[in-house]
């Protein structure tokens, strides 16, 4: 178990002071992760991993000369939310393009995705690449399903040795669309891992059992078998890897290797299963060049390892065994386009976008009755936070059947967040449309993830339809739903039935719309509309996830209700509560 925290939702926070307190010749930390602490000599396309927190080294070990330009540093097996990313990006950048490189995983691609959209309307080239190597999460064929695990670490390494050498930002996500397509991992976890500030793992392992493809956020295997000796299980890791060699990799066999050891197995076990595994792949005519075997990407205290295997050519070779730099990997000495004295320097002065951006809208200050729709909205944002705060453990245990075990935690940091904002705009007389645009930033901005990134879309879209110098009408408050619902089926990509708070929201905007149009008040509308998000959410317990991190484990996941669906039921059902009766 996490031992070590002081406030457990503050403990990215203290690792990360921690981090680059202890390594100034490497990193500096800036808002949403860490960056080199040297400037390059010239400009370079800025290579930036990210992902949640719980991994390391992966991925702010790897900042360095050689290697990553910066890290973007989420919650504990969260998504670091947009703003993050594209505070980091802004620090990091030096002209040349941004590209992110992340795991396979909708809330890295959602947020990322949108702070390559902003860097770029500012004049700032910015790219995204996820990496999908985890042959378990997904079948031969549906490769772009996969999410990626420890594969990543040698993507990363050959983008960013490209990066180095002075490449451009297309070519530099060539090397890693390249890499990617030539890379296969595979892992196996004999004890589940734990939270901060949580007693109980997020999944166990029956004794003497192992889960054969789990993924690197906590989340189980996906079948169980026997524990045996560390010869079978290589055969099983190796022959596992072959069966999926890339059909452009054919006739190479020289290939980078990766034993990767995920938090409490001994690195005494990974060389006796190294052992076996080197033996296995001479006898497969394959001869690793420089492999790596030890702690690499992590998941906090998992007992576990997994195997990669990226097939060479001439110029991923190269790349492989070009000099790197970094806290927690180094090899050879660094040189070209890496910092100018290996000393640390001052932070940058703020640059200015290439293009101009568009002057900030000034903020709608509320009039007339639009102050007592603005106090409505802070005493709903409270219900939320009261109830939230009571369901985190309850949401956490739904999210651990078949996800990572974060949701309770990341939806009191995003309440948390949206109830100081909405409080503090309405103290600045803010009309609804702002108060909740507000919130939905700052819940974004604070939870990250999946969740974070719909709810904070959902808010600001619902705002919009509020006017600010009165009470809202019936029909206002109906349209503002339904640009809700619009706003985040656009940003995540869902449609009812794949098992996602898609399948609460869209029958409480249907019961809720409907009965307006019907002359029903608003506060009887939003009540029944609540209860029917309720029974939708508690329905998806008999659906298979198509999307999200409980995908790979959809059979799991049956008879359990989407942690997602379930907590925006049980808001909706608070908030209800708060709408004021018509007179």
């Amino acid at each position: 178990m996490t031992r070590i925290f002081n406030d457990p939702s503050h403990f990215t926070d203290d690792m990360v002071a921690g981090f680059a307190a202890a390594h100034p010749e490497h990193v500096r930390a800036v808002h949403g992760g860490v960056v080199r602490a040297g400037r390059p000599d010239t400009a370079k396309v800025a290579v930036l991993t990210g992902g949640g927190s719980g991994h390391y080294p992966a991925f702010c070990g790897v900042v360095g000369d050689g290697f990553a330009d910066g890290s973007v540093i989420g919650n504990v097996f969260t998504s670091p939310s947009a703003a993050q990313a594209y505070s980091v990006a802004r620090e990091a950048e030096t002209g040349a393009g941004v590209l992110f490189m992340f795991g396979n995983y909708a809330g890295d691609v959602m947020n990322f995705g949108q702070a390559a959209q902003r860097l770029t309307a500012e004049g700032i080239p910015a790219r995204c690449f996820a990496v999908t190597d985890d042959v378990a999460s997904a079948p031969a064929g549906r490769e772009a399903e996969r999410r990626g695990i420890a594969g990543g670490f040698t993507v990363y390494k050959t983008a960013s040795a490209a990066a180095e050498e002075g490449a451009s930002l297309d070519e530099v996500v060539r090397v890693a669309e390249h890499t990617n397509a030539r890379t296969r991992s595979l892992g196996v976890a004999f004890a589940g891992c734990t939270l901060p500030g949580q007693r109980e793992p997020l999944f166990t392992v029956p004794d003497g059992k192992l889960g054969l493809g789990l993924g690197i956020h906590g989340e189980p295997g996906v079948s169980e078998s026997e524990v045996t000796t560390a010869d079978d299980l290589a055969r099983t890791l190796v022959e596992g890897l072959l069966a999926e060699r890339p059909a452009e990799a054919a006739g190479d066999n020289r290939v980078a290797v990766l034993l990767n050891g995920l938090g409490a197995t001994k690195y005494e076990e990974l060389y006796v299963l190294w052992a076996s595994v080197a033996r296995l792949l001479a006898e497969a005519g394959l001869e690793p060049v420089r492999p790596e075997v030890g702690e690499l990407v992590t998941s906090l205290d998992m007992a576990g390892c997994s195997l990669t295997v990226t097939w060479l050519d001439d110029e991923l070779e190269r790349l492989w065994l070009a000099p790197a730099d970094t806290p927690a990997f180094r090899r050879g000495t660094p040189h070209g386009a890496g910092s100018r004295t290996g000393r640390p320097t001052a932070a940058p002065a703020a640059r200015t976008a290439t293009r101009s951006a568009a002057p900030a809208a000034e903020q709608a200050t509320a009039t007339g009755a639009a102050t007592a729709t603005s106090a409505t909205a802070v005493r709903a944002f409270r219900a939320a936070h009261a109830l939230l705060h009571e369901q985190e453990e309850t949401l956490g245990r739904l999210d651990a059947v078949a996800g990572d075990g974060d949701h309770g935690r990341g939806m009191c940091k995003g309440v948390d967040a949206a109830l100081a904002a909405a409080e503090k705009a309405h103290a600045d007389s803010a009309a609804p449309a702002a108060l909740l645009g507000a919130a939905g930033d700052a819940w974004a901005a604070e939870a990250g993830g999946t969740s974070g990134a719909l709810w904070g879309a959902g808010l600001r879209a619902f705002g919009s339809a509020l006017p600010a110098d009165r009470a809202p009408e019936p029909a206002e408050l109906a349209a503002g739903a339904r640009a809700a619902l619009e706003a985040v089926t656009a940003l995540g990509k869902a449609a009812p039935g794949d098992k996602t708070l898609v399948d609460a929201l869209a029958p409480f905007v249907t019961g809720f719309a409907g009965r307006i149009e019907a002359d029903t008040a608003p506060a009887e509308a939003c009540a029944a509309a609540a209860a029917e998000a309720r029974e939708a959410a508690e329905a998806t317990a008999a659906m298979r996830p198509s999307l999200g991190r409980a995908r790979p484990l959809a059979e799991r996941s049956v008879g359990t209700p989407d942690p997602g669906a379930t907590s925006l039921a049980m808001v909706l059902g608070a908030v209800a509560e708060t709408v004021p009766a018509a007179r």
